[in-house]
């Protein structure tokens, strides 16, 4: 009998040291969640940071690219307009140098009478002849 009651003092040791061990665990196991959960959300708030970044990054290069765009189509149309008084001029100096009873003179009475007015003829037929 002796020898099972030291049995069971040595088991009923063993129980109480593994028992400690096992509710030591939960409360470091609580521990690195609380953390992890921080961790996750420091994570999070630090990718939210980035992706607005890059949103206000590609909002401002969209913006100049805009701005760019606007500023290409105002030197296009400025040019268009220096062409046109260009043609003007010359549509001007060709008329006045026109013989009306040329043979081109009265090709050109009967082609102006397609447009408002000689000059808009004189222009299209300069512009075609380039």
């Amino acid at each position: 009998m002796d020898s099972i009651d030291k049995l069971l003092a040595e088991l009923k040791a063993e129980y109480q040291e593994q028992k400690p061990q096992q509710q030591q665990p939960k409360p470091i196991s609580a521990k690195p969640m609380s953390m992890q959960r921080k961790s996750e959300s420091l994570i999070d708030s630090l990718l939210a940071e980035v992706k607005a970044d890059f949103e206000q990054k590609d909002l401002a290069e969209k913006l100049q690219r805009q701005q760019e765009q606007e500023q290409e189509r105002i030197r296009q149309e400025q040019l268009k307009a220096k062409k046109l008084e260009e043609l003007k001029k010359q549509a001007n100096l060709w008329l006045a140098n026109l013989d009306p009873l040329s043979s081109e003179g009265l090709w050109f009475e009967r082609f102006a009478q397609g447009y408002s007015s000689k000059l808009e003829a004189a222009i299209e037929y300069l512009q075609t002849n380039e």
